[in-house]
């Protein structure tokens, strides 16, 4: 069973700074993907920013230059380091990994963590 556990949301003024941490675990073969997702209400999930195995990133462009993900293979951690934070930044923030198990290593399935609450105040 793999489990991903995200820390670190909570509430903070405009032009603050929250940073977001996600632990892998389980019977972990091979991570290829690691990502931060966010879900506003009424809005559709949408990706933040995306790292992979091979140490590329991406960023929507909205929090270019304001948000940093770093990805530590050797821990299985991926965090989100958000500076300047603006109101609309306001949403529930998801980990998400594509994870080969020890089970089925030829096999790569998405796992989503449970969400975890980022609320911007202006």
């Amino acid at each position: 069973q793999v489990q991903l556990v995200e820390s670190g949301g909570g509430l903070v003024q405009a032009g603050g700074s929250l940073r977001l941490s996600c632990a892998v675990s389980g019977s972990i073969f091979a991570i290829k993907a690691m990502s931060w997702y966010r879900q506003a209400p009424g809005k559709q999930r949408e990706l933040v920013a995306a790292t992979s195995s091979g140490g590329s990133l991406n960023y929507v462009d909205s929090v270019k230059g304001r948000f940093t993900a770093s990805r530590d293979n050797t821990k299985k951690t991926v965090d989100l380091q958000m500076n300047s934070l603006k109101p609309e930044d306001t949403a529930v923030y998801y980990c998400y990994a594509v994870v080969a198990t020890t089970q089925a290593m030829g096999v790569h399935r998405a796992y989503w963590g449970q969400g975890t609450q980022v609320t911007v105040s202006s």
